[in-house]
């Protein structure tokens, strides 16, 4: 068991942890506090999850059984929102399954006087989603919450921040404070003769624990041993989550609503997300950020196509100008009548280059003059018909010749 929390946490901070989840069906609820107990099972599920996003129903149910999972997980992998929502917020989830591993009572406290000051609230009502009931076994009032619909569950999505708040006396509370994404089908839990079946989740309310597969929870029969263990729980830092000292009004920093799905690094599944309920993905205090142009993006398009570049930097503006010999005349618009210069690399040729005729032979003193008609012969006197400046191109022929013809 992996421990974050130097002691257990006070009510108010249990009450935090557990806000984002509270008002959830009681049988999915006793699933996510279960699995808590073991938070890097929560990112391995959620990672295999992921891996395997095209399995449904009854198949992603076995699928999962293979893995050797514990019952918990294999009845959430039908609800992969739910398990986003678990492994980005990981902290929190296992300082939740500490608690419950700890005191059941404490977990099962929280959750009830949370329950009441959502109902308090006006915020918790039957609708057509679920149905809430407001029982008092031996004079204790009792909040169970039940899909309406036994074969649909619905996950409730709702900012704590508000949903929790007494409102003033002369103000009118919407129920849409609480809003529903897609009902999810649990037809493959609905079994009885496993311990992931839906019907054996729930909560004992008057005895204050949470029970699976029909029995109270006590840990797993035979429980799954990560393969590859690399979570190490961090402090949990309190101010940093609604409901700091008991003010539900507390709003923290860039807060985002818990139990909406955002972006968290990695693989995603959107088409498993309900619409309408995602958060903007932009972090708050840089609303701007994501329409910055790039500054150098905006110069690209107003250049023409038949626009010369630079004769310093041709390859940065202008990266398809022809290479070949025959079409290196035309490319340097730049290049003054008689300039010498190489074929086939123009921005080499500077106003260094000397320009006297009789000064053209030796123009690279550091590059041998064996190279010049060796790379390119032919396009050398092609490049220059206008010019007469290199009469002793002429004479070397000559020199070379009278010792051949004897």
């Amino acid at each position: 068991m992996l421990s974050g929390q130097t002691a257990p946490p006070a009510p108010e901070q249990l009450d935090q942890l557990l806000a984002p989840v509270a008002l959830y069906p009681d049988s999915l609820l006793s699933q996510i506090t279960t699995a808590s107990t073991n938070p890097q099972e929560i990112l391995d599920v959620n990672t295999w999850l992921q891996q395997n996003s095209g399995l449904t129903g009854t198949e992603l149910t076995d699928a999962a059984d293979r893995q050797g999972f514990d019952p918990a997980f294999i009845a959430l992998v039908n609800f992969p929102e739910v398990l986003d929502m678990m492994a980005e917020h990981i902290d929190d989830y296992a300082a939740i399954g500490q608690a419950f591993s700890s005191d059941q009572g404490a977990v099962t406290e929280s959750i009830q006087r949370l329950r009441a000051q959502a109902y308090a609230s006006g915020a918790l009502r039957s609708n057509a989603q679920q149905q809430v009931e407001v029982q008092q076994p031996a004079g204790q009032t009792v909040y169970v919450i039940q899909p309406a619909n036994p074969q649909v569950v619905y996950v409730p999505q709702y900012d704590p921040t508000i949903v929790y708040v007494r409102p003033a006396s002369d103000a009118v509370v919407a129920t849409s404070l609480i809003s529903f994404g897609v009902g999810i089908g649990i037809g493959a839990l609905l079994v009885d003769n496993r311990p992931w079946g839906w019907g054996g989740w729930g909560w004992n309310w008057g005895s204050r624990r949470a029970y699976y597969n029909h029995g109270y929870w006590g840990g797993w029969s035979n429980p799954y041993h990560p393969s590859r263990p690399y979570y190490r729980p961090r402090p949990i830092v309190w101010a940093n989550r609604p409901g700091y000292r008991g003010n539900w009004g507390y709003r923290p920093p860039h807060y985002r609503p818990p139990n909406r799905p955002g972006n968290r690094p990695g693989p995603s599944r959107p088409g498993n997300r309900p619409d309408g309920h995602r958060p903007p993905t932009t972090r708050p205090g840089t609303p701007n950020r994501p329409a910055r142009p790039s500054p150098t993006k905006p110069t690209l398009p107003n250049r023409t196509p038949g626009q010369p570049s630079k004769p310093g930097n041709p390859d940065a503006s202008r990266p398809s100008r022809p290479t070949a010999p025959d079409q290196t005349k035309p490319t340097p618009p730049n290049r003054t009548p008689g300039q010498p210069g190489k074929p086939g690399n123009p921005d080499r040729s500077g106003p260094s280059r000397p320009t006297a005729p009789d000064q053209t032979k030796p123009t690279s003193p550091d590059r041998p003059p064996g190279n010049k008609p060796a790379s390119q012969p032919k396009p050398a006197p092609e490049s220059r018909p206008q010019s007469q400046k290199r009469p002793a191109s002429q004479a070397k022929p000559e020199r070379t010749q009278p010792p051949q013809q004897p």
